[in-house]
């Protein structure tokens, strides 16, 4: 076994990289001193709401695609094959679902924050666990992000290690306090071009010199990497169309329902249709990217078969061996081996963007506006300002701590995954579930969050103990990781390995990592349901209209109105139509509840404009949707019963 080979740098490449720090710079400091220059909070957290849907759907898929997973994906591909090409199946409900169930439910509520929802529908102490969760979430991950990719580069081109770090971080953390939202969203689209060219130049140029797609095709059935449909529907088999097709809908729903960083870009569009276009557009382009990672894997496997670089110690790890193999193909082509680092720090810089923004604006609309409800808009903003630049320099510190850190490095891309599920489960259970009550809300996420973690961490342990026997165990190793939905952790034990069928505790941590986020948000929705029940579910009048989606009406669509009456006891959604409906009444309501939250907001500015007969002609047309709801009593009994 030889040692680690490095390939070096040339001077363009090194332009080629530093031409993308500048472009992302310039396009920060544009938006700091063009339009409103960030000089209002809407502006800097939410871009003014003024986004078109391009923009969005790109920021939304660059915020989905990290450098983990740009060089993850090539090497699954490459170690067992196609099978993972499947998951582009749950991207049909993963993307569908939002679009027309969160979507409508958070942008007619004119929310900055999604965890002010969980604050509308619950209470305040809901909000504020959700709220505190996500940003434990994103702390521990935003340092990882950036360390992972820059320690596989330092490995194989000997660039320097903490300069990358540092250069990006600061450029990230620089145009994300300047620019704000738009400016976060616009260089997301210049990077996903880049991301885009960098692993399309890799594949046209690696296929190239293979013999072209036709001979990596050829290679690589003959090879057996071209999967067929898996139907197996055993849950503790790690890539199954089950798994990838049906779990991963979970997994999707995670990221693109609920996580801040996306619902954040859908409430910054100009209109609600809008919004929902966006994640019509992300869906090809999600398709494209697989597509790309996939085949990247394949003309690896085209280039060096079954002897790859890893197994001649040429490498340490599998994230290594890709860029191996970038350095390997463009050796004698100045310039592209710089795209495709340009590529992957495009990724890691949309990822981290996004944190700094998303943890910004949940830490000023959740945690600091509530208590301080007179703050003037000159203060928010400079506050705003100064914790997308706190939680920059976080993200820095965070990254020592990653570099520190060693085998745990796995653990922390866990953590992540793991916290998904429950927050999935929590809205799922306001959402979808009009007696849920906040008690239930809080018992269902800690034993949501008790269970993601005990699997996870018994997943991680007992991966270690058996990569100890075989002596497999390597510090470096990353997991396969798509951005913001959950760790991947690589198999550490050969795939060829037979092994008996685990049973008890170890069958629930060899559960496939695809179905932890749709086991963890059921634990939620059952747990919190049973406790609602328990301790006495809500009552229509306590629900605020608007924040329960009528699922059961329109999944029970067939049965005759009188039983879809009895069954379906929720406020239907505002009609998106009538504007004085959609930015009033929730407000009307949520003013009479005491929400301070939701006082603080700028739509209650104009609510407390309107004249003494505009609230008086409010008030009527609150009354009369109140008079055409269905009574929720005869459900309520009913449940009760069932509960007893």
């Amino acid at each position: 076994m030889g040692g680690v080979v490095q390939m070096h740098f040339t001077t363009v490449d090194y332009v080629i990289f530093a031409l993308l720090l500048v472009a992302s710079t310039g396009i920060g400091l544009f938006h700091a001193f063009s339009g409103g220059r960030q000089r209002t909070t809407q502006e800097f957290l939410m871009a003014d709401r003024s986004m078109s849907c391009l923009p969005v759907s790109l920021s939304l898929l660059a915020t989905f695609q990290s450098a983990v997973a740009i060089l993850g994906a090539p090497s699954e591909v490459y170690t067992f094959g196609t099978q993972y090409w499947f998951l582009g199946c749950s991207y049909f409900l993963g993307l569908l679902i939002p679009a027309h169930v969160f979507i409508p439910v958070f942008y007619r509520l004119r929310l900055s924050s999604a965890y002010e929802y969980l604050e509308l529908r619950f209470n305040k102490t809901v909000r504020i666990c959700g709220t505190v969760t996500f940003i434990f979430q994103m702390v521990i991950y935003m340092g990882v992000v950036l360390y992972a990719p820059a320690l596989a580069l330092n490995a194989v081109t000997g660039i320097d290690l903490w300069g990358a770090v540092l250069a990006m971080g600061l450029v990230c953390t620089l145009y994300t306090a300047l620019g704000g939202l738009k400016a976060v969203i616009w260089t997301d689209v210049f990077q996903t071009v880049v991301m885009f060219a960098g692993q399309l130049a890799v594949i046209v140029v690696g296929a190239n010199q293979a013999g072209g797609i036709a001979e990596v095709w050829r290679k690589a059935t003959n090879g057996s990497r071209i999967a067929g449909l898996d139907l197996n529907p055993d849950p503790l088999e790690r890539h199954t169309f089950w798994t990838l097709g049906v779990g991963g809908v979970f997994l999707m729903l995670a990221l693109y329902g609920v996580n801040q960083a996306q619902v954040q870009r859908y409430l910054s569009s100009r209109t609600e249709k809008e919004a929902i276009m966006s994640c019509y557009i992300v869906f090809p382009c999600q398709q494209i990217v697989l597509c790309l990672g996939c085949m990247m894997g394949l003309v690896m496997f085209a280039r060096y078969g079954e002897d790859s670089p890893l197994d001649k110690g040429f490498v340490k790890s599998n994230d290594q061996m890709v860029l191996y193999f970038v350095m390997d193909v463009f050796k004698d082509l100045p310039g592209l081996a710089g795209l495709f680092v340009a590529c992957l720090f495009s990724g890691a810089l949309s990822t981290i963007s996004s944190a700094f923004n998303s943890l910004a604006t949940v830490t000023m609309e959740d945690l600091i506006k509530p208590h301080f409800p007179n703050m003037t808009e000159a203060k928010a903003t400079l506050l705003s300002k100064g914790l997308a630049l706190v939680y920059g320099l976080v993200c820095l510190a965070m990254a020592y701590v990653a570099s520190i850190m060693g085998s745990v490095l796995q653990a922390a891309f866990s953590i992540f995954g793991m916290v998904g599920g429950p927050l999935l489960g929590l809205f799922c259970l306001g959402l979808f579930f009009p007696w849920a009550n906040s008690t239930g809300a809080l018992v269902g996420l800690v034993a949501g969050l008790a269970m993601a973690f005990w699997i996870g961490i018994g997943s991680f342990l007992l991966r270690m103990s058996e990569a100890n026997a075989m002596g497999a165990l390597n510090a470096t190793n990353l997991p396969l990781f798509d951005n913001m939905t959950t760790a991947v952790m690589t198999p550490l034990v050969s795939a060829t390995t037979a092994k008996p069928r685990p049973t008890g505790v170890e069958a629930l941590y060899s559960l496939s990592y695809m179905w932890y986020s749709a086991h963890n948000s059921t634990v939620v929705v059952v747990v919190g349901l049973l406790v609602s029940l328990l301790t006495g579910p809500m009552k229509e009048k306590d629900l605020m209209p608007g924040t329960v989606f009528p699922v059961m009406g329109t999944l029970l669509f067939f049965l005759p109105e009188r039983y879809r009456e009895k069954l379906c006891c929720v406020t239907p959604l505002p009609n998106p139509h009538k504007a004085k409906e959609t930015k009033t009444l929730p407000y009307q309501r949520a003013k009479k509840d005491g929400n301070k939250a939701a006082q603080c907001k700028e739509d209650t500015v104009t609510e407390d404009k309107e004249t003494e007969s505009d609230r008086a002609q409010t008030e009527q047309e609150d009354l009369e949707i109140r008079m055409a709801l269905p009574s929720c009593q005869l459900t309520t009994n009913m449940v009760q019963e069932t509960a007893l």
